[in-house]
């Protein structure tokens, strides 16, 4: 989904606002409980809008890239982080890089946004060595992310409850160990006198949260993705190493 020049002072007023901002930071926490990300680490943030989480991100040490579909969320992007950062257009379903290419893969509110979510995933999958975030929006919740964000953006979003997103990934990766947790519990409105309330409520595996993230790694999927290529071809990859972009050349 491409957004104009419009929605993209809307949601960066948003961002600085101040119910905008303290929901922000509750996110960014979470997606750092949950996702540890070390400095040098190559990160690949899907569907990254107009970089707030890539400049979070570059600014816990890691090597950042993003990708949005809309230009216009890049132009912002690129006034943040400049030449700190690689840039592309393109769309999360499609993805311009080779298997492996990145140690992390966030998608945040992406999905929320994508034409097919379960190809977004497989993506993500397939050019992550090491782990995948997903931040979502929760049908499930108290709060009233879903109603804002579809203020800000002039769409209705997709949302998800926490069980079929874990439905999803373990469609692709039976076996996989999921972390996940949530945040902004209370409605929008709450929070000029119940942050205290809000900050007391567990987050872990809690599935009430507005926003949801969900962490697992994807140590293991070349197994997957790479078996059947190898066998026809009667190869095989040694010593832990992949084959940077042969599955995905090989489907097309």
């Amino acid at each position: 989904m491409v957004f104009n020049d419009k929605t993209v002072k809307a949601y960066e007023q948003w961002l600085k606002s101040p119910i905008g901002y303290y929901i922000d930071v509750r996110r960014k926490k979470l997606v750092l409980d949950l996702l540890a990300p070390m400095e040098g680490e190559r990160l690949l943030d899907v569907g990254c809008k107009t970089g707030n989480y890539m400049l979070f991100f570059r600014r816990e040490g890691c090597d950042v890239t993003g990708l949005d579909s809309s230009p216009s969320m890049l132009s912002m992007a690129r006034n943040k982080l400049g030449h700190r950062a690689d840039f592309h257009v393109g769309n999360p379903e499609d993805l311009p890089f080779s298997d492996d290419e990145f140690d992390i893969v966030t998608l945040i509110t992406c999905l929320d946004f994508a034409d097919n979510s379960q190809k977004a995933l497989e993506e993500a999958i397939r050019v992550s060595r090491k782990s995948v975030f997903v931040g979502f929006l929760n049908k499930y919740s108290f709060g009233a992310e879903l109603s804002t964000i579809k203020e800000i953006f002039d769409v209705s979003p997709h949302s998800f409850s926490i069980w079929e997103m874990k439905q999803k990934i373990k469609a692709m990766l039976p076996s996989v160990s999921l972390r996940w947790g949530s945040v902004i519990f209370l409605p929008s409105g709450w929070y000029s006198f119940a942050r205290n309330v809000e900050e007391c409520i567990p987050s872990m595996n809690n599935p009430f949260g507005s926003f949801v993230g969900l962490t697992f790694s994807v140590v293991y999927t070349q197994r997957t993705l790479m078996d059947p290529v190898e066998s026809s071809l009667n190869v095989g990859v040694t010593g832990g190493q992949h084959i940077p972009g042969t599955a995905k050349e090989m489907k097309q």
